[in-house]
This record gives structure tokens, C-alpha cells and sequence, in this order.
């Protein structure tokens, strides 16, 4: 499995990895870890399931190395397993096989119908090198402050920021 990169999560890179999160019930299901680890139980109940089509998919995630049992306990004759996320967050590898579109891809996925309170816009900026490496430091800082997942602090909203050099022609200088 790979490491995790200075605290940014775990690198993706594998290809099990990416068509486990592929899957729109394991994306889902990923997003429900990142609030606390659960049962199958409670990932059922949350996402509409039946518990063994919620432990079909725990399984993939877990043979990919994205989520791992976290916990046992014991409850009325019965073991009762408590599933968690192997990291905070996941880093695509700059090598992966899948790029900027499997998040793209992801976002739309779990974007809900009723677009209020989205707020999704496209800008170009010209950028030296030294304003692209401090805007991505200050992106960093602001996307990794990990927020409260107890749903404490209103409705989850997704963040898919990317900074990449456009494929936009430059104007020769008026003459």
C-alpha cells in the first residue's frame, strides 16, 4: 500500500483502488467513513441498503486498502465490526493512470439535483510560477483544515478546486 504523503492522505495510484471508488455506491460510502467509522448496519441504513449489498461493497474498498476494520465489539451473542477510512483524505499519484477528470467525474456524481447553495464557477488567471506556488499554498491550507463531521456545522458541500495551465492561445501585442 502506498504511504501517506506529509499528512495529505493516501496517494492513489493503484487501479483497484480507483475502480473501487469508481462505483457510485462506494463513492457514497467513502463520504459517509469520512464523518466517524461505522458498521455495515449503520452504512446500510444511511445509504439505502440492504447489509449485505453494504458488505459486498466494504469489501472491495477494504481489498483496494481504503477502509479497514477499525473496532469489535461485542452486542447480544454477536460481533459487531466497526469499518473506517485508512486516511483523512486521498491524493491522486502524479503518475496515476486516471487524472484531474476521475475527480471531476466524482464531484458531478455526488452533486445533488437541486443546484441551490452550489456555487461552481470557471475563471482563467494569468499566473507567474511564484503566484501559482502561493495560491496552491493557500488553497492547501484552506481545503485541509479538517472540518467537524458530526454535521454540527450544517449540510456537507464538496470542494474540487484545480490549478492547471489552460490550453488558451495567447494574442500577439497590438501594434
Amino acid at each position: 500500500m502506498d504511504e501517506e504523503d506529509e499528512g495529505e492522505g493516501l496517494v492513489l495510484q493503484s487501479p483497484e483502488q480507483f475502480k473501487a471508488l469508481g462505483h457510485p455506491v462506494r463513492h457514497r460510502m467513502v463520504n459517509v467513513l469520512r464523518q466517524r467509522p461505522a458498521t455495515l448496519r449503520q452504512l446500510a441504513t444511511a445509504l439505502g441498503l440492504v447489509k449485505g449489498t453494504a458488505g459486498y461493497h466494504v469489501r472491495v474498498l477494504r481489498e483496494a486498502g481504503l477502509v479497514q476494520l477499525a473496532e469489535t465489539r461485542q452486542v447480544r451473542g454477536g460481533t459487531e465490526q466497526y469499518f473506517a477510512l485508512v486516511s483523512k483524505g486521498f491524493k491522486l499519484h502524479r503518475d496515476a493512470a486516471v487524472g484531474p477528470e476521475f475527480l471531476v467525474h466524482a464531484a458531478l456524481s455526488e452533486m445533488l439535483p437541486d443546484r441551490s447553495g452550489t456555487e461552481t464557477l470557471l475563471r482563467h488567471l494569468w499566473l507567474t510560477p511564484d503566484e501559482v506556488q502561493a495560491l496552491t499554498a493557500r488553497v492547501q491550507v484552506f481545503a485541509t483544515d479538517p472540518p467537524p463531521t458530526d454535521g454540527s456545522r450544517g449540510e456537507a458541500y464538496g470542494l474540487l478546486i484545480s490549478l492547471y495551465r489552460a490550453d488558451i492561445p495567447s494574442l500577439a501585442q497590438e501594434e
